[in-house]
């Protein structure tokens, strides 16, 4: 099956290792919160740089919350899988209402996290974008749809597992792409961790101490 990690600080610890082995490094480490955030501390503490975070909420399918037609960044950055709308028919108006209401909760989580009313701004700087797996990729292609819009210098994505046809898809949109393992054997990014209880917001926002 590959490598499977003890819990999401030993992730972040293995994943700090490989940017390091790779002299990959950046002006601030951006994690996508809840999950990425103790990976997300991992490498930022190993590389000496800032931690924040870029807000993202995935838009289920209608009858299927948990399967992700697209997703939508905290300034409304948007990313539609066109193929999934297309096979279950979706509407443009569920599409429509979904963001408008999927927007403003990454917005507001973006404030709280950050305890502040105004969005970071991360122009001109190099991000290294941390999130706990990837899986269909919708949440992590909106959030770097988000940072593009902020006009930054580049982002390098780093994760320690995802799906290879996820991965596949997505590397020639970043500077460069880490990631340990993407096993041919992937269906949730959860199988690859001995321990992935959910994150908390309270736990979650104390890496960002």
């Amino acid at each position: 099956m590959g490598m499977t990690f003890t819990d999401r600080t030993d992730a972040g610890t293995q994943l700090a290792h490989a940017l390091k082995e790779r002299s990959i490094d950046g002006d601030v480490v951006c994690a996508i919160p809840r999950g990425g955030l103790p990976l997300g501390r991992q490498v930022a503490d190993s590389l000496n740089r800032p931690l924040d975070v870029v807000v993202a909420t995935k838009i289920g399918a209608p009858h299927n919350p948990e399967y992700a037609i697209g997703a939508v960044a905290s300034d409304g950055s948007l990313w539609l899988n066109d193929e999934a709308i297309e096979s279950l028919g979706v509407d443009d108006a569920y599409i429509d209402s979904k963001t408008e209401e999927l927007a403003g909760a990454a917005r507001e989580k973006a404030r709280r996290y950050r305890d502040t009313e105004t969005l970071r701004s991360f122009t001109d700087q190099s991000v290294i974008l941390v999130d706990d797996g990837i899986a269909t990729g919708a949440t992590v292609r909106a959030c770097l749809k988000r940072l593009v819009n902020d006009d930054v210098a580049r982002v390098v994505l780093a994760v320690p597992v995802g799906s290879p046809r996820s991965i596949a898809a997505i590397e020639a949109d970043f500077e460069a792409v880490v990631c340990l393992e993407t096993p041919e054997a992937f269906r949730a990014v959860g199988q690859f961790y001995d321990q992935f209880e959910q994150v908390s917001d309270e736990r979650a926002m104390s890496y960002l101490d």
